[in-house]
């Protein structure tokens, strides 16, 4: 914020670090172990009066001051100037904390330069007492230059108390020094070997050149258990929550740990095959072979000490944008006014590209280059739209720790978005096209209240059920809905009957092949554990079947239901038949009812993708692998391969679900609900946003191809948040259910989260998933009309059965969703596919939308004229 930026393109994202860097510490470890090996070899060599061996050091002592002098004093030189330009407050920092430390660490290093000078210049000029003397104060020189450069690199990762205490030593004997000098000192020992393998291959005489391998192999070999060790000892020093990340959450390091003592073991067996009659040619293939092992080791270490600083420069004084937490507080309050060299310094419709420009460069150049070879930009977005873009930007640095979190306000957040989706990734800027949706024709069974003897109220279990639609790769939920029913004799004290009654529901022709279109059943195996035979439901329902007796109701459970007709057409609502007969098969009532089912889920805004059916509805395939390889990135799962072997995973088979769709599984109780898992995770990354929020991942926006959200309460304006709370209010009911189950994952997903409705995340109550959900009469107190600002958040259901859904009058004979409509569908239910399809039950029984029996039409039921309140209170009013 405080320093002009080094605009490099392709090559930001600290290619030029990485590269003179890595060089740099392979040839400055090699100085310090290669000192050592300088004077052991020739102390060697003068004990044994070998002059091949004297001459075969000398020639070797030049190309060692050539290499860790002149390569090694320049790229030293480039370290500093290309860490001045791209974080000159990192340097700033390092200078003024450590100047004594550096101070030392230049004088050491001249001390090296000029023993080593005289070391070599010296060769044939000193006895050999004080040449040796010589090149054991070179060695001392070096390993101290080692010892103090240790002790700062240390200190960016593990400041220990530093912070605390501003003391020198707390931060220089920092928690991984230790390790880390054990680390370094060994791997310089190593590199000694591999480097004295390359030389040493050159001494003609071949008594000198094995004695020099074998001593080479030696050293190699012996350096190789205690780097493992040392590796291990370091990555057990780290916090808990960088270990944790670096062990189990950042996939992208396991192919680094991998390969540490893959590496290891190659320079091991590679040393050992060159003291081996080998010929020399393949010796000399191998040599260099084992140095670009020896250079992979220097890289892999300095890229997982990296990750683990992430999203640190320094921990927890700057980050990698080289921007101090102190200067970017309050987060969300505007950057770009505090940013001294940005063009922008307001987001406007006008500039909102410029200043997303000016945005990319504070606090994303530093990482990320733009069609480069370091973490190039469009590798990681070019999939996802600015809305993605902008819920990524949300949840950064939230849940995973490994980069900042965005700093600026709402707009400037959508600038950076649109910025990166637009003028890096080359996209057009999106249009929301409302879906056309044909209103639906549905012949309305004929009901004369002077002759019926019988009346049918049939409601879907749940409004709509939700599906992803992508069964080829995973399931959230098994294709289908519950149908109830209710039949009436009609008297003047009606009952509800079920015996002699038989009642049957019917498919319409459409979706009468469920298997047609959903791959559910080719993968029923491997998603539930059992073959199924097409159309055939998880409970043995088809298409068109008989309802079950269930007290004083008619149930089917799980009827296999399709959003997809035979003839490829997008339809969430297929209308069922449900006909109620007597012992003889004639038939006393008949109605129809909706069956909602949907795979209307946003997942491609942030997963990227496109729909997969029609244009607006279904996970695509894509999409689907992404959310996949992002769990198995997380979570260390191997979920992707799996499907793509042809073994889709059943979520619900792993996280517990209480919803009519899970299939009965009980899941991994260790593991978070799936609902909680779901929302939780989520939240963090759609935090801020109102019932948009909703709308992005379930088939309720207004303009989708689904519109379930509609029933009298949308109509009225109240939205999922007066209900459910906003989607960090939602996740945290949720979550402080599974955290007082002792699930850790829950505290992990709680940490970034802040109530909305309520001051703390203590403050929302607890609730089980699908069991406790808001309870009706918090908002309709006594069975009245709400205040208008009523809010049925935080107020849940004892059990599952207090859910509206569950739930009957007071005579306990009807349900309450029988004369209401199903949740989310309550009547008068109004979206696109007009009032016939959403009002069946008012439009047969009352000629008119709204709660049946309302306006004192008793007579639906009764077959006199009734007063009084008989099923709940006020019901008349």
């Amino acid at each position: 914020m405080d320093f002009p930026v080094w605009q490099l393109g392709a090559f930001g994202g600290g290619f030029w670090i990485i590269l003179i860097a890595v060089l740099h510490v392979y040839v400055a470890h090699f100085a310090v172990g290669g000192g050592l090996f300088l004077v052991l070899t020739e102390a060697m060599a003068r004990r044994t009066g070998s002059r091949p061996l004297l001459t075969y050091l000398h020639r070797h002592t030049r190309f060692f001051l050539l290499l860790t002098m002149v390569f090694g004093g320049l790229s030293g030189v480039g370290i500093w100037l290309t860490i001045s330009l791209l974080s000159p407050q990192a340097t700033l920092i390092l200078v003024r904390s450590f100047a004594w430390g550096w101070a030392a660490e230049w004088a050491f290093f001249a001390g090296e330069i000029g023993a080593l000078l005289i070391y070599y210049y010296g060769y044939d000029r000193l006895d050999p007492k004080r040449h040796m003397l010589v090149g054991w104060l070179y060695f001392a020189f070096a390993f101290l230059s080692l010892f103090t450069i240790n002790g700062i690199i240390g200190f960016m990762l593990t400041p220990g108390d530093w912070p605390a205490t501003r003391d020198f030593w707390d931060g220089f004997f920092n928690p991984t020094f230790w390790p880390s000098l054990v680390l370094r000192f060994a791997l310089g020992l190593m590199l000694a070997g591999l480097f004295g393998f390359a030389t040493a291959l050159g001494i003609g005489d071949e008594e000198a050149r094995e004695t020099m391998l074998r001593a080479s192999s030696r050293w190699a070999v012996a350096a190789a258990p205690v780097l493992l060790v040392s590796g291990w000892w370091y990555v057990d020093v780290l916090p808990e929550s960088v270990r944790d990340f670096f062990l189990r959450r950042a996939s992208e390091m396991a192919a680094y740990r991998a390969a540490w003592p893959a590496m290891l073991l190659a320079v091991a067996v590679g040393s050992l095959a060159l003291v081996s009659r080998l010929p020399l040619p393949l010796r000399r293939a191998l040599a260099v072979c084992l140095l670009l092992v020896g250079l992979g080791l220097v890289g892999a270490f300095e890229t997982m000490r990296e990750a683990a600083r992430k999203p640190w420069l320094i921990e927890g004084m700057l980050w990698a944008t080289d921007i101090r937490p102190s200067q970017a507080a309050p987060y969300e309050a505007p950057i770009l006014p505090r940013a001294k060299w940005a063009r922008t310094h307001d987001v406007t419709p006008d500039n909102a590209l410029a200043a997303g420009a000016d945005l990319y460069t504070l606090e994303c150049l530093s990482c990320h280059s733009i069609d480069g070879p370091v973490r190039d930009i469009r590798k990681f977005t070019r999939h996802v739209g600015a809305v993605g873009l902008e819920a990524y930007l949300t949840g950064q640095g939230k849940l995973f720790t490994h980069m900042p979190p965005f700093l600026g306000s709402p707009a400037e957040r959508a600038a950076l978005a649109a910025y990166i989706a637009q003028d890096v990734n080359k996209m057009p800027p999106a249009k929301e096209t409302p879906v056309e949706v044909t209103p639906a024709e549905v012949a309305i069974p004929a009901f004369d209240p002077e002759k019926a003897s019988h009346l049918v109220l049939a409601v879907g279990e749940l409004g709509v059920v939700a599906l992803a639609g992508c069964d080829g790769s995973f399931s959230l939920a098994v294709p289908g809905n519950g149908l109830r029913a209710v039949v009436v004799k009609r008297d003047v004290l009606p009952e509800a009957a079920t015996e002699g009654l038989t009642v049957r529901y019917a498919a319409p022709d459409g979706a009468k092949d469920p298997a047609a279109r959903l791959e559910f059943w080719k993968y029923a195996k491997a998603l539930v554990g059992k073959e199924l035979a097409p159309n055939v439901s998880v409970t043995g329902l088809s298409p068109d079947g008989t309802m079950a007796v269930s007290g004083k109701l008619f149930t089917a459970a799980g009827i296999p239901v399709s959003p997809y007709e035979a003839s490829g057409k997008v339809n969430p609502y297929p209308v069922f038949t449900v006909t109620a007969a007597d012992a003889s098969g004639a038939t006393v009532a008949e109605t129809k009812v909706p069956l909602g089912v949907s795979t209307e889920m946003g997942c491609k805004t942030c997963h990227g993708g496109d729909w997969r059916e029609e244009g607006d509805s279904g996970v695509a395939k894509p999409t689907a692998q992404a959310i996949l390889a992002v769990h198995d990135k997380r979570n260390g799962t191997t979920l992707a391969a799996q499907a793509a072997s042809g073994a889709p995973v059943a979520c619900f088979g792993c996280h517990p679900d209480a919803g009519p769709n899970a299939a009965g599984l009980a899941g991994r109780k260790e593991l978070l609900s799936l609902s909680a898992a779901v929302h939780g995770f989520h939240a963090s990354y759609m935090a801020g946003l109102g019932e948009e929020a909703c709308n992005r991942c379930h088939p309720t926006a207004p303009t989708g191809v689904t519109q379930a959200q509609r029933d009298n309460h949308a109509a009225a304006g109240i939205g999922c948040p007066r209900c459910h709370g906003y989607m960090e209010d939602h996740a945290i009911s949720l979550l402080n259910f599974e955290k007082a189950a002792g699930k850790a994952a829950a505290a992990r997903l709680l940490a970034p989260l802040a109530p909305r409705l309520v001051a703390t995340s203590a403050a929302v109550q607890p609730r089980a998933a699908w069991t406790q959900l808001p309870d009706c009469l918090t908002c309709h107190k006594d069975f009245t009309r709400p205040a208008k600002d009523a809010s049925a958040f935080n107020a849940w259901t004892k059990d599952a059965a207090g859910l509206f859904r569950n739930r009957t009058e007071d005579t306990g004979n009807i349900p309450c969703a029988a004369c209401h409509g199903p949740p989310h569908a309550t009547y008068v239910a109004v979206n696109d596919y007009g009032l016939d399809l959403n009002n069946v039950a008012p439009m047969q029984y009352m000629g008119a939308p709204g709660v049946v029996a309302s306006g004192k039409r008793c007579d639906v039921c009764h077959t006199i004229e009734m007063d009084g309140d008989v099923h709940h209170p006020n019901m008349s009013k």
